[in-house]
């Protein structure tokens, strides 16, 4: 069984969240929840988020896999590196690490759950 379970999201940078939500509506995404500092929004598939956020300037990808904590020992083991983590996110655990050929990307679990969101976005709770 592989560590690596899917995309999570593709996380892209925007200065102003409200204009970043405005434009990528127009393309047909949708708000899935939101917070100060991002903004998770939903394709047709409902699979892959689009991630808007204002704190780093640059694009990641963020992976979800069943454990962070194995994941972690995995990516050592094979020769990756740990940049920073693992670390607490609400929803369960979360690092940011570098393979071999210094690609960086985020792994995150959810093993504290889901998060609960109001009609328009707003997180309301964890389940």
């Amino acid at each position: 069984m592989g560590l690596m379970k899917c995309v999570d999201c593709i996380e892209l940078y925007v200065p102003d969240l409200k204009e970043g939500v405005d434009y990528y509506s127009k393309l047909g995404l949708k708000v899935l929840w939101k917070n100060d500092t991002s903004v998770g929004m939903g394709m047709e598939d409902d699979f892959t988020e689009v991630l808007l956020q204002n704190e780093r300037e640059k694009m990641n990808v963020d992976f979800k896999v069943e454990s962070v904590i194995n994941t972690v020992n995995k990516i050592k083991e094979i020769g990756g590196q740990i940049i920073c983590g693992p670390f607490d996110i609400p929803i369960g655990k979360c690092a940011v690490v570098r393979d071999r050929w210094s690609n960086e990307y985020v792994i995150l679990d959810m093993t504290k759950g889901r998060y609960v969101t109001d009609n328009d976005g707003n997180i309301l709770d964890i389940k």
